[in-house]
């Protein structure tokens, strides 16, 4: 294993489940989620939601796409205002959604999973200009929602599995074909969460109860890892800064005992370090 830079704290909010990192590229302003305690934070600021929020696009410099257990949302950065773009598994109360992230074409790709875990409870969709589609179901834990920068494929996961999968897209972004693995994570005990491809192609995944952020190249080998050692359950990656090699981290605290805390007392924290490699701008979702 190639060691690269540790992460620090960036930011001392502390998060039940951290989730959802997305630098917004025209406000060069830092996002995250924390699902469980219901807010959407950013240094110094937050907004309390109804719904349980996890995860967001850019539509405009003060316009977000946020997904919650029950919509999509339109949300209004600067007054908190919040209008449903459309419902999003809203009759179904054992769920909630996950991970997802913008893809080149404009759409948006998020997941579901149930709130206490159930078993393929879960499953995998795309919102795209105007419609949106289920696209697999039967999923317990979907994460890992990431793009190369020549487009052309996605990547996913459904955690448990401990593998992280690739598959073609169309021309309007939707999948064709059969997925195929990427990075077999499953002898390694490395469970992969959130992930991000960098501008060279690089797939940076958070591997929860690890305490790293791990680099795999195009061909799906490991090539580095950023160390992440005063929190296990790191959540989700997002590149951002000036240059965009600035490398931020979510993680959580849920499901850690009193004395994992004290062992890792900065669980539930944003964390930054500096990357090796520049990451891609955020695409914008297209309503």
């Amino acid at each position: 294993m190639t060691e690269l830079s540790r992460f620090e704290v960036f930011d001392d909010t502390s998060c039940v489940l951290g989730e959802g990192a997305l630098w917004h590229p025209e406000r060069e302003q830092l996002f995250w989620f924390d699902i469980l305690g219901r807010r959407l934070h950013t240094p110094g600021q937050h907004w309390l939601f109804e719904d349980m929020p996890s995860c967001a696009g850019w539509i405009d410099r003060d316009t977000l796409m946020v997904a919650t257990n029950k919509a999509l949302l339109r949300f209004e950065i600067e007054t908190g205002r919040q209008e449903v773009i459309c419902d999003f598994d809203s009759d179904n109360p054992v769920t909630r959604s996950n991970d997802g992230r913008a893809d080149p074409h404009g759409g948006f790709y998020v997941s579901t999973m149930g709130i206490d875990g159930e078993v393929n409870a879960g499953a995998l969709y795309r919102y795209y200009r105007g419609e949106l589609r289920q696209i697999r179901p039967g999923m317990t834990i979907p994460n890992a929602i990431c793009f190369p920068p020549e487009g052309g494929f996605f990547h996913y996961s459904d955690t448990p599995t401990g593998m992280i999968m690739r598959q073609r897209t169309d021309g309007d972004g939707w999948p064709v074909g059969e997925a195929e693995v990427f990075v077999d994570l499953k002898r390694s005990g490395h469970n992969p969460d959130g992930a991000v491809v960098d501008a060279e192609g690089t797939l940076w995944s958070a591997q929860w109860g690890s305490s790293r952020l791990a680099g795999y190249d195009r061909e799906g080998r490991e090539i580095g890892v950023h160390p992440c050692p005063t929190a296990p359950q790191v959540t989700c990656p997002a590149f951002g800064g000036d240059d965009m090699k600035t490398l931020y981290l979510t993680s959580a605290t849920a499901g850690l005992e009193e004395t994992d805390i004290a062992r890792a007392p900065d669980s539930g924290r944003t964390f930054v370090t500096r990357a090796v490699a520049p990451g891609q701008r955020e695409h914008r979702v297209i309503l």
